[in-house]
């Protein structure tokens, strides 16, 4: 068996962004990559009458570090998992959208939020308030526990594609 080797950050994220594009395009979607580094969306599906915004993290460690999350309804986030993968192994995906991100953001913190210790920004971003530097943190880690229900619900995408053609 292959041998688990480090993935440089740079070759991380585009390898993430090539493996969704890739998985979109078996399922006879057609994805396109942006590019840059300054941007919110890493891949654009065509949806004949709009365009569905994909937005890709990927990870080879125990968690995605300072996750920021979905902003709007056309967009989709796709966690990419390359932990304990060797090269000829596949990574596990998960799909969430916007609602799937809001309904983990608000069970993960429920008690820092009911203490007003976190809360949500007007783009669906974490906010953490009681950082130990006395500075607000945007974004929160998420582990692939917290979002197994999404694991491999590819039938997301497909249907927002769907939606937004009626």
């Amino acid at each position: 068996m292959a041998e688990i080797e480090k993935i440089s950050k740079e070759h991380l994220s585009l390898a993430g962004e090539y493996a969704v594009a890739s998985e979109l395009c078996k399922r006879k979607v057609y994805a396109q990559l942006t590019l840059g580094t300054r941007k919110k969306t890493d891949i654009l599906v065509d949806a004949e009458t709009k365009m569905l915004r994909i937005q890709v993290k990927a990870k080879q460690v125990k968690d995605w570090p300072m996750c920021k999350g979905i902003s709007d309804e056309n967009s989709v986030l796709v966690f990419v998992d390359y932990e304990n993968k060797t090269v000829e192994q596949r990574p596990d995906f998960y799909i969430l959208t916007r609602r799937d991100w809001e309904k983990l953001v608000t069970e993960k913190l429920s008690h820092k939020i009911s203490e007003g210790k976190a809360k949500l920004d007007n783009e669906n971003c974490p906010i953490i308030l009681d950082t130990k530097k006395g500075t607000p943190r945007k974004g929160m880690d998420v582990i692939a526990k917290d979002i197994s229900e999404h694991r491999e619900k590819w039938e997301k995408i497909e249907k927002k594609l769907k939606d937004t053609q009626s």
